[in-house]
């Protein structure tokens, strides 16, 4: 890609310095008969130079400019009229304004208005002070336009590293939620139902046995589901579909993984339920599996219901536990759990709520439109 531009630059300037050849040939005469100035021979050598060495111009700013100011200061100082030679004057000055540092182009257009200014005072035909306006002027009008152009293309380059690095950050935060949402409830249904087994392990080794099996296959669907994650974060195809992306079909799933760590779950569906759009249903699933997973660490001893609705506009979900509701834990209270369901549900475009529930225990609630969301 790079190769590319650089020879598209090459070629670009290539046909500009060809055209400058042509308008300097062909323009040289007519200039000095519009200025009652005969235009010699010894006017066309300066021009042919200042011309060709546009043809390098973004390769060496510096170098094609000494070439043309020179071309251009013997020109004048020939007693040649003001004639197409001062376009190709206009660009090199142009071109270092715009691709070098602003203290290395100064510097360098400082050089080149001295140089110019021999001409008003000595030559074949030198203008006197009449003669140094126009000549600070075709200095000073490229000099600054070259380095607007570089300030705007420097504004353009941050623009577009400052949305990478924002469009990367929102990445890092999309992949922490996800691998936050499937670790974390996977961890949590372990660790209860690990608790279970050791408490039973020495009395009733049956359940014990039950509660390691529960193990087996909650680690097994955590680390199937965190691989379909990570497959989905580097963008390719996963090599075989054990695990299909979360989604509000999966419910029946987590219900039994509860089950199996000692939580009760209930799910209620009211409306027809429909394929949703897969950021919708990715999203409902995640914060009915956030918000039980909230029961398992904090809610102590407690029973669950899910209740989903189908509207023909939206989906809405609802989790209410009957634990502890009114000594809202940190994690509930705006914590990194509850704080990545309000970053999925608001990122659609819907509403987000969660508190301790009236009658007791907790109640996380959810609307997501199912309208496209920019």
């Amino acid at each position: 890609m790079e190769r590319t531009r650089g020879d598209r630059g090459w070629l670009l300037d290539g046909l500009l310095a060809l055209a400058l050849l042509a308008i300097g040939v062909l323009g040289t005469v007519p200039a000095g008969l519009n200025q009652g100035v005969h235009a010699g021979p010894v006017a066309y050598p300066p021009v042919v130079v200042a011309a060709l060495a546009v043809a390098v111009r973004r390769r060496w700013p510096v170098a094609t400019l000494a070439v043309v100011a020179t071309a251009a200061t013997v020109y004048l100082m020939l007693g040649q009229p003001y004639g197409p030679i001062l376009l190709s004057f206009f660009v090199a000055v142009y071109t270092v304004a715009a691709y070098r540092p602003v203290r290395t182009a100064a510097v360098a257009c400082a050089a080149v208005l001295v140089a110019l200014v021999a001409y008003v005072f000595v030559g074949v035909r030198p203008p006197g002070l009449l003669g140094l306006m126009p000549v600070a002027a075709w200095v000073v009008v490229p000099f600054a336009v070259g380095v607007t152009a570089r300030l705007s293309r420097e504004a353009a380059a941050r623009s577009r590293s400052d949305e990478a690095r924002r469009l990367a950050d929102a990445e890092r935060l999309r992949v922490a939620r996800e691998v936050h949402d499937v670790v974390g409830h996977g961890l949590a249904a372990i660790h209860l139902q690990a608790e279970v087994a050791l408490h039973l392990l020495a009395r009733r080794p049956e359940q014990a046995e039950a509660a390691l099996t529960a193990i087996s296959r909650t680690s097994k669907e955590a680390l199937d589901e965190l691989r379909v994650t990570l497959t989905v974060v580097r963008r390719e195809e996963p090599a075989d579909s054990r695990a299909p992306a979360p989604g509000l079909d999966q419910l029946p799933q987590l219900r039994e993984r509860l089950a199996g760590a000692g939580v009760p779950v209930t799910v209620e569906v009211t409306g027809a339920p429909r394929p949703l759009p897969v950021a919708v249903d990715l999203a409902a699933y995640r914060v009915v599996q956030e918000a039980l997973t909230n029961v398992l660490r904090h809610a102590g001893p407690a029973t669950a219901a899910v209740r989903v609705g189908y509207a023909p506009d939206e989906v809405t979900v609802e989790v209410t536990d009957t634990g502890r509701g009114g000594t809202t834990p940190p994690e509930r209270s705006g914590g990194f759990g509850l704080a990545g369901m309000r970053e999925r549900v608001t990122a659609l475009g819907g509403t987000f709520s969660a508190g301790p529930a009236p009658p007791g225990g907790f109640r996380v609630h959810a609307r997501l439109p199912l309208g496209e969301v920019a």
